[in-house]
């Protein structure tokens, strides 16, 4: 009776060594639920006019408006007014006052929101365009000063990567039909790659699948930053007159077939997750780096036009979509909490339980609560943006500005009241007690961003002082 007893004890003691130890060592990617897999897609030039969920009537976009519809979509999201400036303030979560250096130029010592992940206990892949090393072309004035200063997509936090314009400008080839793109890991320099035959969406999706399929014991993060629908307007797949063996044609026309196809890429990326049985638990984020091109003209379902307002900072320069997918985690809600891209740093790390990891100095503000259906803490964003010097900028200027739900406040003292239909916004020239109280609240928040911090110099296009 005894030596059973022991028996039974010894087994009972071995089952539960073996429950324990199998726990403590299984896989992270089926036992850590505290560490998600994370996508960040980031889309080159579509305002919120672009998507069906946002009120577009222009295009056909079912993929983003299905993630909308299961998922969290943000009506208040904002993003500087051209790509770089919103490149470097989301990976760093610094404004730009504190970040800037050139166009196309990524500080070669930024500490990005890759580092940063790779320190929370993720791989981590980056998969489209980089444009952050290399921009000036060699005849441009002053590009001396400028070309191969940035920051290498070797050295920016991503255990392996595949990205259009690494390089030099001259060397970077095609982003679409017959697509160039520069490949390797950590640390490594990589190898330039030409896909004759094939579409650069198509490539990096499949790449991101591929990275997912890979055996991993940590949590996955992916940055795709998109190519679509970024200027040259060519044909895509999905063009009738599509042909990837003949020079592509470059025509305003084929704007709409580019914004459509950017909502396959991500509709092809979805289907590959389902696939995979990952859709449920996997953090997927759709956001877009500024408005839509200038020359680009787009249908509300209210009847109005609009007209792309990329570069500028205007409400069609800056108001952008946001969603965020994960029905594992989150609820479907339509949230008016402001969100601006120096937030997206703190919010990743947050996703991923690891806000131990954010550098104290971050501008960005998490937006987790509000994905779990809290209250967001943030009244207003700031703005500073200047993207010269650089080849093409001579057109721009310098333009600093905070904004609420309500209205705008730029620092020469123009004010804007916004709404009450999305990218609507008029200059304030009879102020009423609210536009006052307005001015005030949005004022101290310039005030507060630039304090004790040294603004880059005021430079034209070619670097050179004004």
């Amino acid at each position: 009776m005894i030596d059973r007893f022991a028996r039974l004890l010894t087994l009972f003691a071995a089952i539960l060594f073996f429950t324990v130890t199998s726990s403590i060592f299984r896989p992270v990617s089926a036992q850590n639920k505290t560490q998600p897999d994370i996508i960040l897609i980031m889309a080159d030039d579509v305002g919120i006019e672009g998507l069906g969920c946002y009120g577009g009537a222009s295009y056909r976009t079912p993929s983003l408006d299905a993630l909308a519809e299961q998922g969290v979509r943000f009506t208040h999201a904002y993003s500087q007014p051209l790509c770089t400036p919103t490149r470097v303030e989301l990976m760093t979560g610094l404004d730009n006052h504190r970040n800037w250096l050139y166009f196309g130029i990524l500080r070669p010592d930024a500490n990005t929101f890759g580092h940063a992940m790779q320190k929370a206990g993720y791989r981590t892949g980056i998969f489209g365009k980089w444009q952050l090393q290399s921009y000036d072309p060699p005849d441009f004035p002053n590009a001396a000063k400028r070309r191969r200063t940035g920051m290498h997509p070797k050295d920016a936090g991503f255990d392996q990567y595949a990205l259009f314009h690494s390089l030099h400008t001259e060397d970077k080839g095609s982003r679409y039909a017959n697509p160039t793109m520069l490949e390797g890991v950590q640390g490594q320099s990589g190898e330039l790659k030409t896909y004759d035959g094939q579409y650069g969406e198509d490539v990096w999706v499949n790449k991101i699948l591929q990275f997912l399929d890979q055996p991993s014991e940590t949590p996955r993060f992916v940055y795709y930053p998109m190519a679509l629908p970024h200027w040259p307007f060519q044909p895509t797949p999905d063009t009738p007159s599509y042909n990837p063996t003949v020079p592509q044609e470059t025509d305003l026309k084929y704007a709409k077939d580019m914004i459509e196809y950017m909502d396959s890429a991500v509709g092809n990326l979805v289907t590959g997750l389902k696939q995979r049985d990952r859709l449920r638990e996997t953090i997927l984020i759709f956001y877009s780096d500024n408005g839509t091109h200038l020359d680009v003209r787009s249908t509300m379902q209210d009847g109005r036009v609009i007209a792309g307002g990329k570069a500028t900072p205007r409400q069609t320069g800056i108001h952008v979509p946001l969603i965020v997918h994960c029905p594992a985690r989150f609820q479907p809600q339509v949230r008016d909490d402001l969100v601006e891209a120096s937030d997206f740093f703190p919010t990743l790390l947050d996703l991923a339980n690891a806000s131990q990891e954010a550098p104290a100095d971050l501008d960005g503000q998490s937006f987790l609560p509000v994905l779990k259906g809290q209250a967001g803490t943030r009244d207003a964003a700031f703005f500073w943006y200047d993207p010269r010097p650089g080849w093409d900028k001579d057109r721009f200027d310098r333009h600093v500005f905070a904004l609420n739900r309500t209205h705008k406040l730029f620092r020469n003292g123009q004010l804007f009241r916004l709404g009450p239909k999305p990218l609507q916004e008029s200059l304030v020239r009879r102020p009423t007690r609210d536009d006052v109280t307005a001015r005030r609240a949005l004022q101290a928040v310039i005030d507060q961003a630039l304090l004790n911090v040294n603004e880059p110099p005021l430079v034209d296009a070619f670097g050179d002082p004004l």
